[in-house]
């Protein structure tokens, strides 16, 4: 018999919307917590309706939401919140991302849940912080990755793009998850449930920090340099003769002379006061690029890509996501599980957790329907039939 996972017998209850949170909480269930996503009734989480691309689901919903249990519940009801109240006196984490002040209004705010459950600890994810200048606004991906001036760091000379995937999202359910995870540490060592609280800006204030650095000590912020990187050269792809694109980095000065000799074939490049530093190199970016542009134009990619394995110089392929799904470091170390999504039997494929602990097996249970666990729920609360049948009628929960 398996041991158990890391966080059996831990329970997670999540008024959770969109990315942040649930990715938080999704992190949680993999490792074995239990975890009540409860949604709206009429429909449950918005990002279940983000697109229909993974037989009918949403992919947004698909990535977060697996191995969870969903309770539907009107939140607005009294009778609603007497059910999320018995609910959070079992539970050892709640977690929300609702709109600014929501949960406050509702009684859920943390200093209120902690005076009524000592041992529950409330982790509340906001746009801005729940304090400061900005605490009422709305925040989305975008706006935040905006504001971080991580827009002004991603794309070309000629125009600023966005991150191709939920960047700030991601960056606050990450510090939620490993936040929890401390509060439970603290509480098992302590017998003190502390509160988490992340903000999306903060957690991608953290992530921007170097280039933030840079700006503030060197007087001006780094450039927009596509697929090149700001203070690295050479740094970025370059097109072979058979038209792969092959993307390297030189590190460093022992790596940029085994370049230049393994390479470039010139090994007298490595002195050239142009290029001998990592600064000279990046001042000098173009003609370097030059240099080695001629040199690719000369070699197929898989040539070149041998080459600069044999100097010692990182490299890699530009993919396609077509290709990414086709990577053999995920096949052939048996990264893919398949999971069950709502309405289909058709299994989906879902990426294993990258931590990898030692004698655990993640947990990989299927993506919930709206509502699907909510009678089991409630009867585990106590209610009978009758009760729940009323609970529906009066549109308490789906």
């Amino acid at each position: 018999m398996p041991p158990p996972l890391p966080l059996t017998g831990i329970t997670v209850v999540s008024l959770e919307q969109a990315v942040a949170a649930p990715f938080a909480t999704r992190q949680l269930a993999d490792l074995g917590a239990r975890v009540i996503k409860v949604e709206r009734p009429g429909g449950g989480d918005f990002a279940r309706r983000y697109d229909t691309t993974v037989h009918g689901q949403a992919s947004y919903f698909v990535w977060l939401n697996r191995s969870k249990e969903s309770l539907t519940l009107d939140l607005k009801s009294e009778r609603g919140l007497e059910v999320l109240e018995e609910l959070l006196a079992r539970a050892d984490v709640f977690v929300q991302n609702l709109a600014p002040g929501a949960a406050t209004r509702l009684g859920l705010g943390a200093p209120e849940l902690q005076g009524r459950h000592p041992r529950l600890i409330p982790c509340t994810i906001s746009g801005w912080g729940t304090d400061g200048p900005w605490a009422d606004r709305k925040a989305y991906d975008l706006l935040v990755q905006c504001q971080t001036g991580l827009l002004q760091l991603t794309g070309t000379p000629d125009e600023a793009v966005r991150a191709g995937i939920s960047v700030a999202d991601i960056a606050g359910g990450m510090y939620a998850y490993s936040g929890v995870l401390s509060a439970l540490f603290t509480r098992a060592t302590t017998g003190r449930a502390p509160t988490v609280e992340v903000s999306l800006f903060d957690a991608l204030a953290e992530w921007v920090s170097q280039p933030a650095y840079y700006t503030r000590y060197g007087g001006a912020q780094p450039p927009r340099v596509g697929a090149r990187h700001a203070t690295v050269a050479p740094y970025g792809a370059f097109t072979a003769a058979d038209g792969k694109d092959v993307m390297l980095s030189v590190q460093n000065e022992r790596e940029w002379a085994a370049f230049c000799r393994e390479f470039l074939g010139r090994a007298e490049l490595a002195d050239d006061p142009r290029f001998a530093t990592g600064s000279s190199r990046v001042a000098h970016r173009e003609a370097l690029e030059a240099i080695v542009s001629v040199r690719f134009a000369e070699l197929g990619g898989d040539e070149a890509a041998a080459l600069l394995d044999r100097a010692g110089v990182a490299n890699a392929g530009v993919n396609s996501v077509h290709d990414f799904l086709a990577h053999p470091v995920l096949t052939e170390r048996g990264r893919w599980r398949d999971i069950r999504v709502p309405g289909t039997d058709e299994p989906v494929q879902a990426l294993l957790p990258p931590a990898v602990l030692s004698g655990v097996t993640p947990r990989m249970d299927p993506v919930p329907d709206a509502g699907e666990h909510t009678e089991a729920i409630l009867a585990e609360l106590g209610r009978d039939a009758d009760d729940i049948a009323r609970l529906r009628a009066e549109g308490v929960c789906g």
